[in-house]
């Protein structure tokens, strides 16, 4: 398989476990390794025979501003299916960077990384 990947896709979100979370909303970053062949759309030119990484990404920001969710394992997984939704698309991989996570000590980032296929 081919990787198609985007990285640091940033949205402001509302998930989140505690009330000031879901009231105040924070940046998410989210990054996406796409696997599919992209033999046919190199050879053809063709857009429509590949994964429209702009599409993805927008698809994406719309999961992250959605409706807010209590765990960014939920979260990860919302956007692992809107992937999964491109017919081209046969695995992905996707890890959710919550950098302003509540924790009381000094921290650089939370992650929650998955990789889901096509059955």
């Amino acid at each position: 398989m081919d990787r198609v990947a985007l990285r640091g896709l940033r949205a402001r979100g509302h998930h989140g476990v505690f009330q000031h979370e879901r009231e105040e909303g924070q940046t998410f970053v989210v990054d996406l390794v796409l696997s599919l062949d992209t033999a046919r759309a190199a050879a053809s030119g063709d857009l429509t025979h590949t994964v429209h990484y702009g599409v993805v990404a927008e698809e994406t920001v719309a999961v992250v501003t959605g409706e807010p969710v209590d765990l960014i394992e939920t979260l990860a997984q919302r956007i692992a299916d809107q992937c999964l939704k491109h017919e081209v698309v046969q695995e992905v991989e996707v890890t959710v960077h919550k950098p302003e996570a509540p924790i009381t000590v000094p921290f650089d980032d939370v992650t929650i990384t998955i990789n889901r296929r096509r059955p």
